[in-house]
């Protein structure tokens, strides 16, 4: 299999703001590579600095030093017309929509053709392809005030699209959604994604949204970026504690612990509270049974979730443990040898972060 192009490279990306006797370092020394066909997630709380990151993309942030790299080409060295030249190339849709109200759905994605080489009729035929893709033809002679959110954000799409960008970024474009229809959006870049190989960075604080359709992830706070990988690395193994806590958000073991601790079902002291994190086959193993078969150690299930991520299973489990010292050491060491990640699990800290 060939390798993946790098369509988009941010090298050692800074942005510093003035605000009135101090400076604020928004991005601190970020380098990133998305490839060609990635959907890139960035997570992070507000603040972290991913909405100014994802602006130097195209250059709607200028760094205040670092390299902007977008198909190999410097847009810090571009002229100003070669510049908007290059930002048809990459879409953008926000939380917001930012829609115009005195035009129709059709008028809203027909105002990105404006300024196009293409004819009237050209026009109309892209302008109803697009509306047709995003499963709007129907509403093509309604006004923004006539739509429902998740309608707003696909017209939104439509209008980003219409000059065939190859990159399309999405800034928090689902956080104004509810759930269902933050899953339909996402459900349509992901189909965009597959059917037009279009690249997607898309920025959010949401892990549910990352692992519906993301297949890289970088995990930003306080203006860097913390941690990065695939998303079966960043969701099977996390290392840093917000990686974790955004795992913990989206697989709901947080507020489990926080049942156990409070349902008093384990004094906070035991021991042999523990968490497993399986990737792929090891989901299969009858790993309850045999730590019983194999040491004798009995475990409890207290919580478990098992899931589909890019078609590979992950698994988080919390188990009590309950037999003699020397045989629950030889079943943690089973379960390393599995492959399985172990944590022991401290209950007094549960909550206290």
């Amino acid at each position: 299999m060939a390798a993946k192009q790098t369509i988009i490279e941010l090298q050692n990306i800074s942005v510093s703001f003035s605000q009135k006797e101090r400076t604020v370092d928004a991005v601190k020394n970020v380098s990133l590579s998305v490839n060609q066909g990635d959907v890139y997630g960035i997570i992070g709380y507000s603040g972290a600095g991913k909405s100014t990151l994802v602006r130097v993309i195209n250059l709607l942030q200028r760094p205040t030093s670092g390299k902007v790299l977008v198909k190999q080409q410097d847009l810090l060295s571009l002229s100003a017309k070669q510049l908007r030249a290059k930002r048809k190339n990459i879409g953008m849709i926000f939380q917001h929509f930012n829609l115009l109200d005195s035009r129709t759905v059709y008028g809203n994605v027909a105002f990105s053709l404006m300024n196009s080489q293409l004819s009237s009729a050209e026009k109309k035929q892209k302008v109803n392809k697009l509306l047709d893709l995003v499963g709007l033809s129907d509403k093509a002679n309604n006004y923004p005030s006539q739509l429902s959110g998740g309608q707003k954000q696909r017209v939104a799409i439509a209008r980003a699209l219409a000059n065939d960008p190859e990159i399309l970024i999405s800034d928090e474009a689902t956080s104004a959604l509810d759930p269902e229809t933050t899953t339909e959006i996402l459900n349509l870049l992901g189909y965009l994604n597959q059917t037009l190989n279009i690249t997607i960075v898309i920025i959010t604080h949401e892990m549910d949204a990352i692992k519906q359709i993301c297949n890289r992830v970088a995990v930003m706070d306080q203006g860097s970026i913390i941690e990065e990988g695939s998303l079966l690395d960043i969701f099977g193994h996390p290392q840093q504690e917000l990686t974790k806590k955004f795992v913990d958000s989206s697989t709901q073991l947080g507020p489990a612990l926080e049942q156990i601790k409070q349902s008093q079902l384990l004094p906070n002291d035991t021991q042999n509270l523990i968490e497993l994190n399986f990737l792929g086959d090891v989901t299969e193993e009858p790993i309850v049974v045999e730590l019983y078969k194999k040491y004798q150690v009995e475990a409890n299930i207290l919580f478990s979730n098992i899931e589909q991520l890019q078609g590979t299973t992950v698994g988080i489990m919390l188990l009590a443990l309950n037999g003699q010292a020397a045989d629950i050491k030889a079943a943690l060491q089973y379960l390393n040898h599995l492959q399985v990640e172990v944590q022991r699990i401290n209950l007094a800290e549960v909550g206290a972060k």
